[in-house]
């Protein structure tokens, strides 16, 4: 073995932080742990043939070993070599408790504060061992705010379906900030903590929070544009109400008209008998809460990219009768010189069930970077399978292109011309 294989002062205490940054450390502080210490270090030891050859380094090595911290405890082997005679070097080393690796570390008082949030926390919440056994690490480092934490703990477990708004929450010493910036953490532990019908299931994550610990929510609102004047309420035709106002609206509409674009939203031409609704991306399950949308033409138009098409199959889940607007192989090539390009770690690579055999075709094509650059003698392709199909010029030929990376096309750059022919009757 080299004598750069040889264990160091710096690799000891190197295998130590590892027991720290894994939490082990900590966590053998905690009720019912497994014994961990006394913990036996990884030693890389001379052997016999590094003696013959090497004596004055492996003699220096074993000088530094001996000038180790005592509170590592070494272990000797006697080695009977036929030159040099019999000689003991260090064997193994030990760490005989945690307090010693903790002194080691310098950590001996973070320790010592874990042992105090432990405490705090589980005279209170014993179901919470658990997750201290799981993410020591991380409640050290929410620390200065723990008690805090177990404070909105109390109240909620005190509270429940208070039908309260964040803000009105009069919890000592937390201001609305600390839970709002907190809610991944607070949720985690919310649901350990409380009964199960204090816990509104069908929310889950920072977004759904409130709802799902019994607050009061801010009000989903829609935005919506009145095409027909006809329909105007008290002359306005531009309004946002909140989605529960909205539901109980009734107005005689035929068709729908959902996008994302707010210029676009504005600039949509009148349509008798109709009304576009805006600006949802994919908080789509706010338009599902609307009874009479299910009872009238519904037309999504999105970006032709791979989350445009994700974001109307999400729709259609809802809305199932839901209709594609402008989202088609004749809009995109139409405004080819207007393609752009959709970032690499945003794209949607997903399964889209929801969509038609034509949009799915569009959305494998985008996804799958099979749709080809203009080419005036060969039209406009993209890739089915193994084989290369013209799209426009009708040649049927294969192409000799490069396939568009990423391509996405924007519904803000669809020609006003364009939309005004496509429009359904």
């Amino acid at each position: 073995m080299s004598k750069q294989d040889w264990t160091t002062q710096t690799d000891l205490r190197s295998q130590l932080q590892r027991f720290w940054d894994k939490g082990e450390l900590l966590r053998t502080r905690l009720p019912h742990a497994a014994a961990l210490f006394p913990l036996q270090l990884r030693l890389k030891k001379p052997n016999s043939q590094d003696l013959g050859n090497n004596f004055e380094q492996v003699r220096h090595w074993i000088n530094q070993l001996q000038q180790l911290d005592k509170r590592y405890r070494l272990a000797w082997k006697e080695i009977n070599h036929r030159q040099l005679g019999r000689n003991h070097i260090p064997d193994q080393v030990w760490v005989e408790q945690v307090e010693d690796a903790l002194g080691l570390l310098g950590q001996r008082r973070a320790a010592q504060q874990f042992d105090q949030l432990v405490a705090n926390t589980l005279d209170d919440f014993p179901e919470l061992l658990p997750w201290l056994e799981k993410y020591p690490l991380l409640t050290l480092d929410h620390a200065p705010g723990w008690h805090k934490v177990l404070a909105v703990l109390h109240w909620f477990r005190k509270h429940p379906h208070s039908g309260l708004y964040l803000r009105q929450l009069d919890i000592a010493g937390v201001d609305t900030k600390f839970i709002e910036q907190r809610r991944g953490l607070l949720g985690k532990l919310l649901d350990l903590v409380l009964p199960a019908g204090y816990i509104d299931e069908q929310w889950r994550g920072a977004d759904g929070f409130t709802r799902r610990y019994g607050l009061q929510d801010k009000p989903l609102r829609v935005r919506l544009r009145i095409l027909d004047s006809k329909l105007a309420i008290a002359g306005l035709t531009d309004l946002e109400l909140p989605v529960e106002q909205l539901a109980r609206l009734h107005l005689p509409v035929e068709k729908v008209f959902v996008t994302e674009n707010e210029i676009n939203a504005l600039a949509f031409p009148d349509q008798p008998g109709a009304i576009l609704l805006f600006g949802q991306g994919y908080a789509l399950n706010t338009l599902g809460q609307i009874p009479w949308l299910s009872q009238q033409a519904l037309y999504y138009w999105g970006d032709i990219d791979t989350h445009g098409f994700a974001i109307l199959n999400r729709l259609r889940y809802y809305l199932p009768h839901a209709q594609s607007l402008l989202m088609d192989t004749a809009t995109l090539l139409h405004h080819h010189e207007m393609w752009g390009q959709e970032p690499e770690d945003k794209r949607c690579t997903s399964e889209l069930p929801l969509l038609t055999d034509s949009e799915q075709e569009l959305y494998q094509a985008l996804r799958d970077n099979k749709i080809y650059t203009p080419d005036e003698r060969q039209g406009y392709a993209f890739s089915r399978g193994s084989a290369e199909t013209s799209c426009g010029a009708g040649t049927g030929c294969i192409p000799d292109r490069q396939p568009v990376k990423n391509l996405r096309f924007e519904q803000e750059h669809v020609r006003f011309s364009w939309l005004l022919s496509h429009l359904p009757a």
